[in-house]
């Protein structure tokens, strides 16, 4: 097991087991009292996501990996219970929560206040920007603006927040939207669509895994966001649960540990 996942288990374990163990916590989850969670599968904590958004969340072989994963587990860790990972669309997922049918939806989720009206978040974990990807033989696009995207064709990811930002910030002539990014990053190579606009991270991994046929538009970003865990609003108990792990993941140092090891992991990302 590779430390940072040592890390993540033990500051976990820790939260459940301050006085017998003699763990020093971050203040946030002293005193929480991780038995008074309830899952919607007894002994399971059940997390959606969407398996193309790398290094976030990526599929090796059949198994869902990246940041949002090892968060996940480090929640469930601390709930003891075991985590069940559903992959499905990303704004399935969001649905899902809101419906109890999942406890959390870790999928690199930025928090909006469109979101914010009908689901709770956690703790933000992570800053990202959103950039713009382009044919690197021949861009249709030359500027990370809104202004240099009116009348082009758009690709993004259904329901992600640059979905939103695309519709109401550009005069765009059509977005395409996509649930895998590698949907879009084929019909951008085949000149099906202009330009994708997504987070940087996993954008990079989406142009280095393109054979030189893709690249990011050099620049300022085209708007920035954060990303936390989506939870069924209402849901504090597990909103707090989530709070102090993540809370204590990045006092620990653990997140940024878990952040670079995906980084630099290759994604195994397949297309439905």
């Amino acid at each position: 097991m590779k430390n940072w996942k040592m890390a993540a288990a033990l500051i976990a374990a820790c939260s459940m087991t301050v006085a017998a163990a003699g763990c020093v916590m971050a203040d946030e989850t002293e005193g929480f009292d991780f038995g008074s969670v309830e899952t919607v599968s007894e002994g399971k904590l059940i997390v959606g996501t969407e398996a193309g958004f790398a290094p976030y969340e990526y599929l090796v072989g059949d198994q869902v990996e990246g940041v949002d994963m090892d968060i996940a587990q480090a929640i469930a860790d601390a709930l003891g219970v075991e985590l069940e990972v559903q992959n499905m669309d990303f704004d399935g997922a969001l649905l899902a929560v809101q419906q109890g049918k999942v406890d959390i939806v870790a999928a690199g989720v930025s928090v909006s206040e469109e979101r914010e009206e009908v689901m709770d978040f956690s703790t933000k974990y992570v800053d990202s920007k959103d950039v713009v990807v382009v044919s690197a033989e021949n861009p249709a696009v030359e500027e990370s603006t809104a202004d240099a995207l009116a009348d082009k064709t758009v690709g993004v990811q259904q329901g992600n927040i640059a979905d939103l930002w695309v519709t109401d910030n550009t005069e765009a002539a059509s977005v395409q939207r996509y649930t895998k990014f590698v949907q879009a990053a084929q019909d951008l190579a085949n000149g099906k669509i202009d330009c994708i606009v997504m987070d940087e991270a996993p954008a990079l991994e989406l142009v280095a895994s393109s054979d030189g046929k893709l690249a990011i538009l050099e620049g300022d970003a085209l708007f920035e966001d954060s990303y936390a865990i989506a939870i069924r609003k209402g849901n504090e108990a597990m909103k707090g649960a989530a709070d102090a792990v993540i809370n204590d993941l990045i006092e620990s140092g653990a997140m940024d540990e878990i952040i670079a090891a995906h980084s630099s992991a290759e994604a195994e990302t397949e297309a439905e």
